[in-house]
């Protein structure tokens, strides 16, 4: 029974680096490191990830614009001069300042505020939405890593199993027990078996430079990872996986909040018409002068007060096209609210499809075809030490013994990667894109 455990491991027990001098093209894994967990990589990632500064520039410049959207208009400040001339009597005309100051009515101010925060909720959903993003990449390159380990595991043993055989059949050969075609077929078969292990090796480098670059640690190499690719899966139920995907999708909160803000943009759009007061007010020297009584001296008329007030008349603009915009872009958000839920439920039926099939499949691999195919195997290559089968089946045997390995990774790493989109609320799997901005439109 415990030779059958270890073949439903996958071979798990590497017999060392094959030995026939093939150069490496890529680092090997570092087992003098410590074993890295998922957990640290995704600390990693949210702590470099350029991709999370970006968002948070985006949710600092909402709040911005919301404050900037409450703030009084400026105050004018200007000189007057009226009724400038140089005679006896007007002596320069009335020389002075004046303060004008528009005041927005209607809540202009607050229903600016109100768009610009929900525009600041949209961005923070929006950063919610890109760290899942990262947080969903770094697991399934995690399990992708894990995979890949593996793999140059399986393919380790293929090439040591493939030079034992290039032995064997020398010796047969030797004897007179075995042809020469018998030894070149073997010989061939150790270098493709070289061949696959270097390629496998080299795509194990290449899913670290992916992680490395989603964690931003242009450092970080091949090393052992502190988990196991034939750990449970987790178990998933559909309809709960449908129900947290509605409810907590970072791509659904971040539609309602752009619903939400198209509503304060139509309210604040039927506003922006409505009349403002203006107020001006000052004062000038007047240094006319006045007519006094017989024999007193004129004076000048000294200062003088103004006092001005007015409103704005919505007489050419009622921004009815502004009004129309905003009712659309809000008809347009909340459209893509309900596309984005539909979305949801169609990428939750592939995935769900993907998990159940990958998982039934990696149960059948592991509890029946694996240990028959290495049943098998053993059986021919021990008939063919003992003469009694051609090196052709021994070869046949071996082969499907190594393609049934790898169609159990492959399995078992869709249903990983199933697995974790579920989980993930089934956000993209890039964390590398560009996190969605919120600017003074809208979403860009």
């Amino acid at each position: 029974m415990s030779r059958w455990r270890d073949i439903v491991g996958v071979v798990v027990i590497a017999l060392g680096s094959a030995s026939t001098g093939v150069a490496q093209t890529q680092p090997a894994l570092a087992i003098d490191q410590p074993p890295l967990t998922l957990e640290q990589l995704e600390v990693m990632a949210l702590t470099n990830n350029p991709t999370i500064r970006q968002a948070t520039a985006s949710i600092d410049a909402a709040r911005g614009r919301a404050r900037q959207a409450s703030t009084f208009p400026n105050p004018i400040i200007g000189y007057t001069a009226e009724e400038v001339s140089g005679g006896p009597v007007i002596r320069g005309g009335e020389h002075g300042f004046f303060v004008e100051q528009a005041i927005p009515l209607g809540g202009k101010l607050r229903l600016g505020r109100q768009t610009f925060e929900r525009a600041a909720d949209q961005a923070q959903a929006l950063a919610e939405l890109q760290q899942q993003r990262i947080r969903s990449a770094v697991r399934i390159l995690y399990y992708e890593a894990l995979t890949m380990e593996r793999r140059v595991q399986v393919h380790d043993r293929l090439a040591q199993l493939a030079s034992e055989a290039v032995s064997v059949s020398a010796q047969l050969f030797n004897v007179g027990a075995a042809d020469r075609p018998d030894v070149l077929e073997s010989e061939i078969e150790a270098k493709r078996a070289q061949m696959e292990l270097t390629a496998a090796r080299n795509r194990q480098f290449a899913v670290w430079r992916r992680l490395a670059a989603m964690t931003g640690d242009p450092g970080l190499t091949p090393r052992p990872l502190a988990a196991s690719i034939d750990a449970a899966i987790p178990e998933i139920d559909r309809a709960s996986a449908l129900r947290d995907a509605s409810e907590r999708s970072p791509e659904v909160r971040a539609a309602r909040a752009d619903v939400e803000r198209n509503r304060a943009l139509v309210a604040q759009s039927r506003k922006a018409t409505f009349p403002d007061l203006f107020l001006r007010g000052g004062g000038a020297y007047n240094r006319e002068l006045l007519e006094t009584a017989i024999g007193g001296a004129p004076q000048a008329v000294g200062w003088e007060a103004s006092v001005e007030a007015g409103m704005s008349v919505p007489l050419f603009n009622r921004n009815v096209g502004g009004i129309a915009a905003a009712r659309a872009e809000q008809s347009r958000a909340e459209s893509e609210l309900g596309r984005l839920e539909l979305r949801l439920e169609s990428r939750l039926a592939g995935s769900f499809d993907d998990y159940l099939t990958a998982v039934r499949s990696a149960e059948i691999y592991r509890a029946d075809v694996l240990p028959k195919a290495e049943e098998a195997y053993q059986l021919y290559l021990a008939r063919y030490r003992e003469m009694a089968a051609a090196y052709p089946q021994v070869l046949i045997a071996q082969r499907t013994l190594f393609q049934m390995n790898n169609e159990y990774l492959e399995t078992l790493e869709t249903a990983w990667r199933a697995a974790l989109r579920i989980q993930g609320l089934l956000v993209e799997d890039d964390g590398l894109v560009a996190p969605g901005m919120v600017g003074q439109g809208g979403l860009q």
